[in-house]
Formats: C-alpha cells, sequence, structure tokens
C-alpha cells in the first residue's frame, strides 16, 4: 500500500521546508521591525533637536524681558510662588 520510509523521508523534507519558511520569515519581520525602529529613533532624534533649538530661542527671549525689567520679573516670581504655596498647603 504505502511505504513507510517514504512517508517518513516526506515529512522530514516537510519539516526541514517549513523550519526554513519560518527562519527567513522570522528574520524578514526582525529586519523590518529594526529598519521601523531605527526610522522612528531618527524621527525623535530630529524632534528633539528642533525643541531643543526652539528652547534655547526662547530662554533667550525670557532672559531680555527678565533683563529689561527686573522688578516686574521678581514680583511676577513671587506672585507664582505665593499661587503654588496656596495650592500646595490644601493638598
Amino acid at each position: 500500500m504505502f511505504d513507510s520510509h517514504e512517508l517518513r523521508d516526506e515529512l522530514e523534507a516537510l519539516k526541514g521546508d517549513v523550519s526554513r519558511l519560518l527562519n527567513t520569515t522570522s528574520e524578514g519581520i526582525f529586519d523590518t521591525t529594526r529598519n521601523r525602529a531605527e526610522a522612528l529613533a531618527d524621527q525623535i532624534k530630529a524632534a528633539l533637536n528642533e525643541l531643543g533649538e526652539t528652547l534655547g530661542e526662547q530662554e533667550e527671549n525670557l532672559e531680555g524681558i527678565m533683563s529689561e525689567r527686573p522688578i516686574t520679573s521678581l514680583a511676577s516670581a513671587f506672585a507664582l510662588g505665593v499661587v503654588v504655596g496656596f495650592m500646595l498647603r490644601r493638598h
């Protein structure tokens, strides 16, 4: 009817084919995932660089405002401190 050795050989060959297919697929998925992660990391780095530049510009603007109006800046900081103190005391 059927040869058990032949069937075993066919099953072993099929097992090898499936194993190679799964390894190839997992490697492809790994490479794709790594490439996407690297692209995302590059986007995050670019966004952080842009944020750093913007914060640097705003820091310069704030320093200019504070040097032009030191008493107003000091009074504003004091008032903010009092408000934050009251808020923290309630909670």
